[in-house]
């Protein structure tokens, strides 16, 4: 592949998402920045004329849910697809509504990887080399208490992203993971708020009280509250590479908790 990318990103209306998208325009690629909902489509587009961007930023109006604009995005041109877009859903696993894990699944598990292989179809018959990036977690690779249903969306990519890792070498298409730490978008602190909707000290055994300690406990931390311009320049680094590791931990030191967690899990009794 060529130094300069076609780039598709979904999720791409906040966080690391628009960050990734407008970094990896200022560098010359071509990013089509996918966005979830239309009210994020004009603000972007303007942040991309204050930036000069124009040229190399487009924004598109991408829900994976909806099944026009997912076949609308199947016309356009790319050859690198970083799947990001996601949503979570916290809470105590033995409590949450299934109907909650069903709507987590659909949205970071289903429907991006409906995506995936359409686009990796597109590019097998059209015999172009291409690449997948899957915006993973920290929590693909292990569990806190609380995210528990959450990074089990993030375990399942793992497992499909390292299966398609695999399988597509022959069709010189690449697969890589990238795994964020707990980095302040908000995205972190509005996945915390969610269980509030329906915990319910009156019916449910886990108390509203114990719940918030749990994600303060987690979130209030400066390892918690990462300053994410260091994961948008990582992202920036990796998705257009056409070397590097199959997994991307940052930041260091998670990526060093991780192996000591996955170390000890051989030990762990009941």
């Amino acid at each position: 592949m060529s130094d300069k990318k076609k780039i598709l990103i979904t999720g791409a209306g906040s966080g690391l998402g628009e960050g990734t998208a407008i970094g990896l325009a200022k560098l010359g690629h071509e990013v089509i920045a996918g966005v979830q909902i239309s009210p994020q489509v004009t603000p972007l587009r303007q942040k991309a004329i204050d930036l000069n961007l124009q040229k190399n930023l487009r924004v598109e109006k991408l829900d994976l849910l909806d099944p026009y604009d997912v076949a609308y995005a199947l016309t356009w041109d790319y050859d690198i697809l970083l799947s990001n877009a996601g949503i979570g859903e916290a809470g105590p696993v033995f409590e949450i509504p299934v109907d909650l894990v069903r709507k987590n699944f659909e949205t970071n598990v289903f429907a991006p990887l409906h995506l995936v292989q359409q686009f990796i179809a597109k590019l097998i018959r059209e015999k172009r080399k291409g690449k997948v990036v899957f915006t993973s977690s920290m929590g693909g690779l292990f569990t806190p208490d609380g995210y528990g249903i959450y990074v089990s969306t993030k375990h399942a990519l793992e497992a499909i992203a390292e299966a398609l890792s695999s399988e597509l070498k022959k069709y010189d298409i690449q697969v890589q993971t990238i795994n964020p730490g707990a980095y302040l978008t908000g995205y972190n602190e509005t996945m915390a708020d969610n269980p509030f909707r329906w915990l319910d000290d009156s019916k449910n055994f886990t108390k509203r009280a114990d719940m918030k300690a749990v994600f303060d406990s987690l979130l209030g931390t400066p390892q918690g509250r990462l300053d994410p311009e260091e994961m948008i320049g990582a992202m920036v680094n990796i998705v257009p590479s056409d070397k590097g590791k199959f997994r991307n931990v940052v930041p260091k030191f998670v990526e060093d908790m991780l192996k000591e967690h996955q170390e000890k899990a051989w030990d762990v009794t009941i």
